[in-house]
């Protein structure tokens, strides 16, 4: 069988400093899995990772809210579909450990047997102008509360 012929699904585990990629084919057969780190050229290795093996049927990942955020965007701007994994089987998890290959394996699981969330969010637009000035609002409010009371405090132990 040629790797053109080869329909792949790919898991991704997302970490603050590291991405583990794992491969499986639409059958589950697991082809290979490795680590690549969360700066602009791990994101392109990755991207080169994705293409080796064969016709990408689509990525799922976990944290396409938090951790893999950006690699999630850079993927959409190369239109490679991303699906919002599932949650890790726990019972897996108890019998094997915590290992990030086998959280990759399963988030690629999950899209091949359809449990896979939705579609991550753009994070652009309109909606994420929006979401960015009501964090900075709410962070300004809760500055300006704790000046008031230090202030209040102040007044109320200083000297006459």
């Amino acid at each position: 069988m040629t790797n053109e012929q080869l329909q792949v699904i790919a898991g991704i585990d997302t970490h603050a400093d590291t991405h583990y990629v794992a491969f499986i084919t639409d059958t589950g057969l697991h082809l290979a899995d490795k680590e690549f780190s969360t700066t602009g050229s791990g994101y392109r290795q990755i991207i080169d990772f994705l293409t080796r093996f064969g016709a990408l049927i689509a990525v799922g990942m976990e944290g396409t809210d938090s951790y893999g955020a950006e690699l999630s965007r850079a993927l959409a701007q190369q239109d490679i579909q991303v699906v919002e994994g599932a949650r890790p089987n726990r019972q897996a998890r108890r019998l094997q450990g915590k290992s990030d290959p086998l959280d990759a394996y399963q988030a690629a699981e999950s899209v091949l047997a359809g449990r896979a969330g939705t579609n991550p969010k753009s994070r652009d637009g309109a909606v994420e102008c929006l979401r960015v000035l009501r964090a900075e609002r709410a962070t300004a409010m809760r500055a300006r509360v704790a000046v008031v009371a230090q202030v209040r405090a102040i007044l109320v132990t200083a000297p006459e």
